[in-house]
């Protein structure tokens, strides 16, 4: 015995409404917070590595220790400080913008090395020997893996084109800059 007393084709059609209705609601969002996106991963990026280079370069870095044990034949004072200053220079180049090109692949490579504490110091990274359970200092470590990607999606997004050679339009250098594609993010 059917006790619904409404055939349910009439709910289908206030369901397919309120879909259509989320979705644009869901797409004006999306539309609306696209171009902030891209600067807000590079800027925030950046942030985050004048802040933790800023430590290293100041000796107060919590994992000094780390980064100087992951390179023992080195001077560990002068290790910590190097990439921190690196560090700082690669947050300041993402805040501004400058020679993305160059940097974004030297912070992929930079932030691929730090997998060298898994080799280097696996006392520090494992607990019990078991690759699958990290220590905090393992998870630190292992989160640069989202680093890695933001940084990639960076990469992808800088505009690769170089200025090119007008023989009608060169000037005194001989280069005529061709015009970024508008990104939104630059």
């Amino acid at each position: 015995m059917n006790i619904s007393t409404s055939p349910r084709t009439s709910v289908t059609p206030r369901i397919g409404r309120a879909r259509r209705y989320v979705e644009t609601i869901e797409y004006s969002v999306a539309d609306a917070v696209r171009p902030a996106t891209l600067p807000a991963l590079r800027i925030l990026l950046g942030v985050v590595f004048i802040w933790f280079g800023a430590l290293k370069v100041l000796g107060v870095s919590p994992v000094a220790t780390i980064v100087s044990g992951t390179l023992p034949w080195a001077d560990p004072r002068a290790t910590v400080t190097a990439l921190g200053a690196a560090e700082v220079a690669f947050g300041i180049a993402l805040v501004t913008g400058f020679a993305l090109r160059l940097v974004l692949p030297l912070m992929v490579a930079h932030l691929a090395g730090t997998f060298l504490t898994f080799v280097m110091l696996p006392q520090l990274m494992f607990r019990d020997d078991d690759p699958f359970l990290l220590t905090e200092s393992g998870e630190f470590v292992a989160k640069n893996l989202v680093l890695i990607a933001a940084t990639v999606v960076l990469l992808c997004h800088v505009d690769t084109r170089t200025a090119r050679r007008s023989a009608d339009s060169a000037g005194e250098s001989g280069v005529t800059p061709v015009a970024p594609a508008d990104h939104g993010w630059n």
